[in-house]
């Protein structure tokens, strides 16, 4: 297509042309809703054929999970802003989890991620290793000293699970009434953090 698609504005490099097919499924996304859009709809938006789209993704699909994708970088900096100042593990990770179930479902990006089913990382996609992977990484971005509360490096693998499982039942099945976040808080201080508490408390036995 040459000069004549990407609004006579080609693409200097392929990163460039991802993103740009990316952006333009956004604004699908937003017109029609993300069940409806296709990869026709994205060329169009982007004045190019379905075949150039294809050089750079495979499937709809793909393009979508990177949209998702991109949306949950930008929600972690949100997350980890809000736990500024939070050390204690068991609150950082109660508030984390409350922040999460409050604005996951409001983040355009990242509510993609309960609207594609079982592949995703709210999905089926919580259990694999690498959301697991990517969920203790994240663990170790909160302002707490894991190591000093006797939480190791397989430990944050298997708290980043539970979360994940935890927060895929919380966002694809919400409570009937739904659950107010007061309710939430004080469902998972019992019942969740003092697993955390109690970690921490062994691992400083004088204190």
């Amino acid at each position: 297509m040459g000069h004549h698609g990407w609004g006579g504005r080609p693409p200097a490099s392929d990163a460039e042309a991802r993103q740009r097919i990316i952006d333009a499924t956004v604004r699908c996304i937003d017109r029609h809703g993300v069940t409806k859009t296709t990869l026709s709809d994205v060329a169009g938006e982007l004045g190019v054929t379905r075949q150039t789209v294809y050089r750079h993704f495979g499937r709809i699909s793909d393009i979508i999970g990177e949209v998702a994708a991109q949306g949950a970088e930008s929600f972690v900096e949100l997350l980890i802003a809000h736990l500024h100042g939070i050390t204690d593990p068991a609150e950082a990770v109660v508030e984390g989890m409350v922040f999460c179930v409050r604005t996951i479902p409001t983040e355009p990006r990242l509510s993609l991620l309960l609207q594609l089913g079982d592949t995703t990382a709210f999905g089926r996609g919580a259990t694999t290793r690498d959301t697991i992977a990517y969920g203790a990484k994240m663990l170790q971005r909160y302002p707490v000293d894991w190591a000093a509360a006797g939480i190791g490096e397989d430990d944050l693998n298997g708290l980043a699970e539970i979360i994940m499982r935890l927060l895929t039942s919380l966002l694809q099945h919400p409570s009937e009434p739904p659950q107010d976040e007061a309710r939430l808080r004080t469902l998972l201080n019992r019942w969740l953090a003092p697993a955390l508490s109690r970690t921490s408390a062994s691992a400083h036995p004088h204190s």
